[in-house]
């Protein structure tokens, strides 16, 4: 059971890293740090479950346990940058914030003494003839390993402690609900951390100094496991917690993306002049990582929109009171109106035929932003994918066949609409 619940949560910090991985584009020191924290715990989570535990042991006896250690080193210093540069420059910061600093400072210099000095403890000191279940249980009661395991819970609970105070502390005055239960969650899993650290060196050296019963190492091997996966699991929550709301902006972007490629495809291959860059199939272009999708977005509302305003060189005078007809017992009849009139137009310009006196604007609609447009666009291309060829010829004759106003020209190429 106990491991089915690291998996759980080594997945979680996995995905969380995985979805903070684009901040290594940037140079946002906080996006770095906090990715940093999230990747560190991962791998050191990963390093607890048993398959990925005995492969790395094939490496080293107790191997594992100094990766998971040197791991979760890293994601603590990276989490008290974190929460340093939060806090940016202050010319008179508050006791709490000096007495962060001060903590991040020491904690960094002593990484160039601490690490090395565990590593030749690991291998020198530490009696490592026997592979371990729980390297801190299986060794207690060791002189070199509770020296060892010492270094790394004094470096881990200083860092976790100081960071559940300073986000315990402005969790308070958070401005936004998501927000404040991340920092809530983030404190919560940090307090544990640093309980678990003292949890952990007191069995150390209580065992120095005292007989442990296996039964009683065992208890403490699986409490110290279960403690240390909840707090990830806090982490790892509160982490995501304040990204939800982006994640959610993000997925409705690409939904309103995906959505209207059928449009887009069909107005850039007949006015091919007014796209960015080549249009691809839809599946390429769902899964595209640059430009971000903000950018991609604004850009095919953009292409749309000048390809509409060049139909109105083939589309007639009549072809808006046409279509406006066509579309008045439609449940939608403002976007059938516009898609009708797309359709038509496009298949008059596939036949090249173009009006010497363009038509008139469509109606103006007073968007507030990118995304009100764009749905606006998907809605007209939910009725512009339905329309079947009948429909369009029945408009087209509503609106008169073209006169000697109109003249056919060259265009660049096909239509794949219907």
């Amino acid at each position: 059971m106990l491991g089915l619940f690291i998996l759980c949560v080594c997945l979680e910090m996995t995905a969380v890293a995985l979805w903070r991985l684009p901040a290594l584009r940037y140079s946002d020191p906080l996006r770095r740090t906090l990715w940093g924290c999230s990747a560190g715990f991962a791998v050191a989570l990963w390093a607890r479950f048993p398959p990925v535990k005995a492969a790395l042991d094939c490496v080293a006896v107790d191997f594992s346990a100094l990766v998971k250690y040197f791991f979760s080193m890293i994601a603590s210093l990276a989490l008290l940058n974190y929460a340093v540069t939060s806090y940016g420059a202050q010319s008179d910061p508050p006791r709490h914030i000096v007495i962060c600093r001060t903590v991040a400072v020491v904690s960094r210099r002593a990484t160039i003494i601490v690490i090395p000095t565990m590593v030749i403890l690991f291998f020198t000191l530490v009696d490592r003839s026997h592979p371990t279940h729980d390297f801190a249980a299986d060794h207690a009661g060791q002189w070199g390993a509770a020296v060892f395991m010492t270094l790394f819970y004094l470096y881990l609970g200083s860092a976790a402690a100081t960071c559940a105070f300073q986000w315990g502390h402005v969790a308070r005055r958070a401005e936004t609900n998501s927000l404040r239960a991340g920092l809530t969650l983030g404190s919560a899993a940090t307090w544990l951390y640093a309980a678990y650290s003292v949890v952990r060196v007191s069995f150390m050296w209580l065992a120095m100094f005292m007989h442990v019963a296996p039964p009683v190492e065992q208890v403490a091997g699986n409490a110290g496991d279960l403690l240390n996966v909840a707090a990830a699991a806090l982490f790892a929550t509160g982490a995501s917690l304040p990204t939800t709301g982006v994640a959610a902006q993000r997925w409705q972007t690409w939904r309103l993306l995906y959505r209207l490629q059928p449009l887009r495809r069909d107005l850039a291959l007949q006015f091919p002049q007014f796209s960015f860059q080549p249009l691809a199939s839809r599946l390429r272009e769902a899964t595209r990582l640059a430009p971000s999708l903000d950018i991609r977005l604004d850009r095919a509302i953009q292409e749309c929109g000048d390809a509409v305003e060049q139909l109105r060189h083939y589309a007639t005078a009549s072809l808006w009171p046409a279509a406006e007809e066509a579309a008045a017992n439609h449940a939608d009849s403002e976007a059938a109106t516009e898609a009708y009139w797309i359709a038509a137009a496009l298949r008059r310009a596939h036949a090249h035929q173009r009006s010497a006196i363009p038509a008139a604007p469509l109606p103006m609609k007073p968007f507030p932003d990118s995304q009100s447009e764009a749905r606006w666009l998907v809605r007209v291309q939910d009725i512009y994918v339905g329309l079947s060829r009948g429909v369009i010829d029945e408009i087209l004759v509503r609106a008169g066949r073209p006169h000697g106003n109109e003249q056919p020209t060259v265009t660049m190429a096909g239509s794949s609409q219907p």
